[in-house]
């Protein structure tokens, strides 16, 4: 795949940058040393493996060595890693599987918790304070735009195909059919033992 190479080289530099710029995550840092993280992502061919040592993170999509720990996952449960406290409720859900050393994962995500992702500092070189903060508030507003939109855009999704297409019954359809097939149940258990009775009679 010849997208890898440049997506690691990428993914490789943004991570240096988030995690390995602000000295303050040192001791954080430090508990991932030495250790290795394989990622495989269901959308991806090819896993990528991240290899933590003292001052930089290493990105490869061939390695041949046992990993210390093995996260599966899908890109949608990926980007909400970002928020430590989700790892858990991801796991008990299914959306990420944890082998190996589980502690290297949960440190990791840690440090993603940890780490400040600012756009503003990082423009502020190339376009000045000033300019970088509007361009990072004005990225900010449209992404926040986006994801309201992508919100009404579902949920009249999911409305159309509930009540006008009929394709899926509502919430409410749902817990009557589901206590209509109770009541019947009921219904032919009463008839059987009845039936039961009428056939043990003199």
């Amino acid at each position: 795949m010849l997208i890898m190479p440049v997506l690691t080289a990428a993914l490789e530099t943004a991570l240096n940058q988030l995690l390995f710029r602000d000295r303050s995550m040192k001791a954080a840092r430090q508990r991932l040393h030495g250790k290795t993280l394989r990622v495989e992502v269901a959308e991806l061919d090819t896993p990528l493996v991240l290899v933590f040592s003292e001052n930089r993170l290493d990105v490869m999509s061939q390695w041949s060595a046992q990993p210390d720990c093995l996260l599966q996952t899908r890109l949608s449960a990926l980007v909400k890693l970002r928020d430590r406290q989700q790892l858990s409720a991801l796991m008990r859900s299914g959306e990420l599987v944890l082998e190996g050393d589980i502690q290297v994962a949960q440190q990791f995500v840690t440090l993603l918790d940890l780490a400040e992702f600012d756009p503003a500092e990082w423009l502020s070189p190339w376009l000045g304070d000033v300019v970088a903060e509007g361009v990072s508030q004005a990225a900010g507003n449209v992404a926040g735009a986006l994801m309201r939109s992508a919100c009404r855009r579902q949920q009249a999704l999911s409305e159309t195909v509930t009540e006008e297409w009929r394709l899926a019954p509502g919430k409410l359809e749902g817990l009557w059919f589901a206590d209509e097939v109770d009541a019947l149940a009921q219904s032919a258990e009463t008839l059987s033992d009845r039936l039961a009775k009428l056939e043990g009679a003199p």
